[in-house]
């Protein structure tokens, strides 16, 4: 049966929100277009705005909901066709909603979601220039977030993720917390990147060899990434460079991955 047309909602708190999320998020937009219902209660480490701000920048999303509903057909202007549901948080009553209601039901089985697949590009936009940014995203956050969606105001924007041999070179060997397939996975998956591939270099200039590829028009570092010569590298390339301030999206608090993952 074609899922064209579809209407599929997601229900959670979405605190905290990890790539395991956004593969379930990938998973269940598979069956249509994917609304989310970002649920209140309890004590989130995470403030509703900020959450909603993570959930509206997926790819895969294409609306969210907070107003308050017990049961999702009951928010306004909503008729969903499928309620899709993780195997963590699997509930027989929202099953029997489902059934009482003409609904379908799908569990999203945990072992669809170990992976993480290298995403598609988003087309670019034509006319634009090509804008790069450079990191590791080791624990991905709102941030992060705003920091695509600035730089994405310049033009079709490629994200390189540095690969994990060089963030333990320069960052010492804890670092990277978390693997350059699910860093990458999780770039990716914002709305404002065309594409997120990892580099192939070494030093702070790692991403040279994806650079001499791409051969954009742009380069943008935050206050933080202004060093490692990248700055004379562009001058001397011809490539405009831009350093932003840094900044949270407005009415968000700052973040920082140090602080988020304990080092």
């Amino acid at each position: 049966m074609s899922n064209i047309g579809k209407i599929v909602i997601v229900s959670g708190l979405f605190d905290d929100i990890r790539s395991r999320d956004f593969r379930f998020l990938q998973e269940a937009a598979k069956l249509g277009e994917l609304r989310v219902h970002l649920c209140a209660g309890g004590q989130p480490k995470f403030s509703p705005a900020e959450r909603k701000y993570f959930l509206q920048s997926n790819r895969f999303v294409s609306q969210v909901y907070t107003q308050n509903a017990d049961m999702l057909p009951e928010i306004e202007g909503l008729q969903p066709d499928m309620w899709a549901d993780v195997e963590g948080a699997f509930n027989q009553t929202r099953r029997q909603y489902c059934d009482q209601r003409g609904l379908d039901y799908h569990v999203v089985k945990s072992d669809q979601l170990g992976d993480f697949p290298e995403l598609p590009p988003n087309p670019p936009a034509p006319d634009r220039k090509k804008v790069i940014v450079t990191g590791s995203f080791d624990w991905f956050h709102s941030g992060h977030i705003r920091f695509f969606e600035e730089a994405a105001g310049f033009g079709n924007l490629y994200v390189i993720v540095g690969h994990d041999a060089n963030i333990r070179l320069l960052k010492g060997p804890q670092h990277p917390l978390l693997p350059q397939a699910e860093r990458l996975y999780m770039a990716g998956s914002i709305r404002f990147v065309t594409h997120a591939l990892i580099s192939t270099g070494s030093g702070w200039l790692d991403a040279e060899p994806e650079i001499e590829r791409l051969k954009p028009d742009i380069y943008i570092v935050n206050e933080d990434g202004d060093k490692g010569g990248k700055r004379d590298y562009c001058e001397k390339a011809g490539i405009e460079y831009i350093v932003l301030k840094r900044k949270p999206a407005p009415g968000l608090a700052t973040r920082s991955s140090t602080d988020l993952r304990g080092f």
